[in-house]
């Protein structure tokens, strides 16, 4: 589609005009393309950003080389390839609306793509995990969760997202069974968009949001029961002891403990929810949810890698620390890795 200038949408373009079955292109205004690719770009920045201090912190400071943090670095490291690999010819596909890089690297784009975001999503699951034995089995904690086993966890939130994403595009599993239909109704020159089956959309779905979902909902609701229950017990053990007046330390532990767990699972849910529910729909409707809508939920998916540095770096004092250090070029003197970043 084309804007004339009185605003109105004109007979459309296409992305190769001399080629018979293009994709049709729309074409933005010069008002609109601009701050499209600031606002873009801004969002590509901030995500290499603040994943790049994360992973600088962790790799340099010894005090923050553990287990947990470990995830945390797996997690950074998988939002900061997405920002550097997918996000920019992402933003030229969405603003431009044509792909003009090719069938192959079309495929390499995708594979990456559902493979980086399958990881990032798996990373916060075993992170719910790790705070789960942190704050419900603490006696157990240093015996389970060891630097072995959260190397495990990462090479299984890889592998299985590697196997994901690239088998699943190159395989031609999405579109399984339904060959015909896709060539004769979806398939044109010029595009580069993921298509799924029905079996594809559920079972894509459930193994990369639903399931990996379901856990962080239930082991975080685990977390905040002890947690309340911790900040009850405490409150109880505190008023034999203190006059009710002071007693106000319980109240803001419950306040805290809350929170916490609802700012971690409302911006997973708020970025990834939408594009999942619509993957599952939009075969189950005849493929009618337009296009730019799911270019806008896989952006609003794409800002969980933008906000997961905030979540679960910057929460924490002594990250802030870190990154105090990093951006003052404190890291450069000797024995920088060594400073000590937190008190507990």
């Amino acid at each position: 589609m084309n804007f004339s200038q009185s605003g109105m949408i004109e007979h459309p373009y296409f992305c190769y005009e001399s080629v018979n079955r293009s994709c049709p292109k729309i074409t933005y205004p010069t008002v609109i393309q601009i701050p499209l690719y600031i606002f873009f770009m801004t969002i590509i920045v901030l995500t290499m950003c603040g994943n790049l201090l994360v992973i600088i912190s962790i790799t340099h400071f010894k005090q923050l080389q553990t287990p947990t943090n470990y995830l945390i670095l797996s997690l950074a490291v998988t939002d900061f390839l997405l920002a550097i690999v997918i996000m920019p010819p992402s933003m030229v596909r969405t603003i431009e609306t044509c792909w003009y890089l090719g069938d192959t690297l079309c495929k390499i784009h995708s594979s990456t793509d559902v493979m980086l975001s399958n990881v990032s999503i798996l990373n916060l699951s075993f992170i719910s995990i790790d705070r789960y034995y942190a704050v419900c089995q603490p006696l157990h904690y240093r015996t389970k969760i060891t630097t072995c086993t959260a190397l495990i966890m990462i090479l299984i939130s890889w592998n299985l997202s590697f196997i994901i994403g690239f088998g699943m595009i190159f395989m031609k599993l999405n579109i399984l069974g339904i060959e015909d239909f896709y060539d004769n109704n979806f398939h044109c020159f010029g595009g580069c968009f993921i298509f799924h089956s029905k079996t594809s959309a559920i079972i894509g779905s459930v193994l990369s949001f639903y399931i990996p979902g379901f856990i962080m909902v239930t082991i975080y609701q685990k977390i905040l029961h002890i947690a309340l229950k911790q900040a009850r017990s405490i409150h109880s053990t505190a008023c034999q002891h203190v006059q009710p007046g002071n007693s106000t330390s319980s109240s803001k532990m419950e306040r805290k403990a809350t929170k916490t767990l609802a700012i971690v699972m409302g911006v997973f849910l708020t970025c990834w929810l939408p594009f999942f529910v619509c993957n599952i729909i939009d075969p189950l409707i005849n493929y009618s949810i337009p296009p730019v809508l799911f270019d806008t939920l896989v952006w609003i998916g794409y800002l969980n890698s933008t906000s997961n540095p905030i979540v679960y770096a910057f929460f924490y004092s002594w990250f802030r620390k870190a990154f105090k250090m990093i951006i003052f070029g404190k890291i450069f003197q000797a024995h920088s890795s060594r400073a000590k970043l937190s008190t507990e």
